[in-house]
């Protein structure tokens, strides 16, 4: 049987935030899947690349949903796996081993009992696909595992830095909560500062612009944009002079948090531009 005969029944998306992130990734949560996370593990069938989010560690493309191990292994004694090497991964559920830990050596033999199931070509150190295991409260799981990539860590290494700036990983999470569909979506960050709004989303393939009043700052913003392969016009200008229309914008007002604007000044700047979204 092909790999391609089977279709996910859902996916679960497995998250790492720390305690003072939980509100902001609960918003990105709700933006990105239309829900709450109950725990650190989230099912949804909605297919999203788990690199999107700073948030999500794993994604599992569930195939198999069982109550115990031994029906897992009857679901599996005509898996086929051709012209792909693979692997098998137990995942840990952290909450369900606080109290009822699965050992080193027993997540092994797991892994390789199901593992010797699957007829293919087993590769450990460089598999073209990981199959992950997972204990849930209903059961076991068993599906195509994907683990996240770190993009907005990489994006840290900018080669100009802004000390009022977003952190990467902040922002990368702004985005997701102001773009979750960015099909056909039109963006602007009218006070982009250093670009770290503007790598984020295009490094999702979003449609974003920029600008900034700031003639100092431009011309970094603009090669920490190229340094790391993106495109984009970024353009000197005041937000109240914006004058094409946008889907979306991301503003962090007021330019940045040593501005001697008053609160006053920049609710004006806000009420004048504000038409620049439909």
């Amino acid at each position: 049987m092909l790999l391609t005969k089977y279709k996910p029944i859902h996916y679960l998306y497995i998250y790492s935030r720390h305690e003072d992130e939980v509100s902001l990734c609960d918003l990105e949560t709700r933006a990105l899947f239309g829900k709450d996370a109950d725990s650190i593990i989230l099912e949804s069938n909605l297919d999203i690349d788990p690199s999107r989010s700073p948030f999500i560690k794993e994604k599992i493309d569930v195939l198999f949903q069982v109550e115990t191990l031994e029906q897992l292994k009857t679901q599996l004694v005509d898996f086929v796996i051709k012209d792909h090497t693979f692997k098998v991964t137990l995942i840990k559920n952290t909450e369900l081993e606080k109290h009822d830990k699965i050992d080193f050596k027993m997540r092994r033999n797991i892994e390789k009992n199901i593992g010797l199931l699957i007829k293919g070509t087993v590769d450990l150190n460089n598999a073209d696909i990981t199959f992950g295991i997972m204990r849930v409260k209903t059961g076991w799981v068993f599906g195509l595992h994907q683990k996240s990539e770190a993009i907005w860590l990489h994006h840290q290494q900018k080669p100009h830095q802004y000390s009022t700036a977003l952190s990467t990983r902040v922002a990368r999470a702004v985005v997701n909560i102001a773009v979750p569909n960015p099909a056909n979506k039109k963006v602007i960050d009218p006070c982009c500062g250093i670009g770290t709004i503007l790598i984020e989303a295009l490094s999702m393939g979003i449609s974003i612009t920029g600008r900034d009043i700031n003639p100092l700052v431009l011309p970094g913003t603009r090669e920490n944009i190229s340094f790391f392969g993106y495109h984009t016009e970024v353009i000197l200008g005041d937000i109240r002079d914006v004058c094409e229309k946008y889907d979306i914008a991301i503003v962090d007002m007021p330019y940045n948090l040593c501005s001697v604007l008053s609160t006053q000044e920049q609710l004006d700047m806000l009420k004048k531009r504000a038409c620049f979204c439909e």
